[in-house]
């Protein structure tokens, strides 16, 4: 199979380590990765502030430096759903071509629902708490949301318990927002940040020494309420514990 993977502006930016971690986790599960080089932005700020039409450039770009691998492979819940919902009406394929909405997937859901490892070379000898991102869980179902009251699942949880001595908990409030939301984080400043304390909040409860999840986007929000607030716990994200020797 070829695998193209797409590494987020924000990614790229500020947490280049995970994007690393991204490469390195797909080659130690046997894939032939490359990387394409000059991405950019795939568009979803732009979208997500109302602006969605002015991101068809992005999404054309995108398509065309993806074009011809079987997968697109990305550490970001929130982006990859953005693609997956948007780029068939930004980028109207009248060829026949399929789109890149067709191949995209987040990372974690690639290797449990494609690759499905059964062992991983990981070690990480520390307690754990998912967060599990509002994209992820109702746009990518990495885990199972809460109101479907039903019996919960977590790819998240299945992929970190391949991890050498690791201890995976989960929040009481399993999957409530962090308060981020991308502009609503800009917008909605107070709240935000109330809803972010109440998350870091709920998530030491479980003891854990770290917060992990598939969205660097959510962890940075959340280590800055960490950062402020002076508490006992750190964030990571997901792929850099897949690929940890500690």
């Amino acid at each position: 199979m070829k695998v193209g993977l797409f590494i987020p502006c924000y990614v790229n930016a500020l947490y280049p380590q995970v994007g690393e971690a991204s490469y390195r986790l797909l080659r130690s599960l046997g894939v032939e990765v490359d990387y394409p080089l000059d991405q950019t932005c795939c568009g979803q700020p732009m979208a997500n502030a109302g602006y969605e039409r002015d991101a068809e450039p992005l999404a054309r770009r995108m398509e065309q430096l993806f074009a011809g691998y079987d997968y697109v492979v990305g550490p970001s819940a929130s982006c990859a759903s953005f693609i997956r919902e948007s780029y068939p009406r930004l980028t109207s394929h009248n060829d026949g071509s399929p789109c890149l909405a067709s191949r995209i997937y987040e990372i974690c859901e690639f290797v449990h629902d494609i690759l499905r490892p059964s062992q991983l070379d990981a070690s990480f000898h520390h307690k754990v708490s998912i967060h599990n991102s509002c994209h992820g869980v109702r746009m990518l179902h990495l885990s199972t949301p809460s109101e479907l009251n039903v019996p919960h699942r977590s790819k998240l949880r299945e992929l970190l318990e391949l991890v050498e001595g690791i201890e995976v908990f989960e929040p009481k409030r399993v999957d409530e927002c962090c308060g981020f939301g991308g502009m609503f984080a800009v917008e909605e400043r107070d709240v935000s940040v109330c809803m972010g304390r109440d998350k870091v909040r709920d998530h030491l409860s479980t003891g854990a020494e770290y917060i992990t999840g598939a969205d660097s986007s959510c962890l940075m929000h959340m280590q800055g309420v960490i950062d402020r607030e002076g508490f006992p716990i750190r964030t990571k994200h997901i792929v850099e514990i897949l690929t940890a020797k500690e």
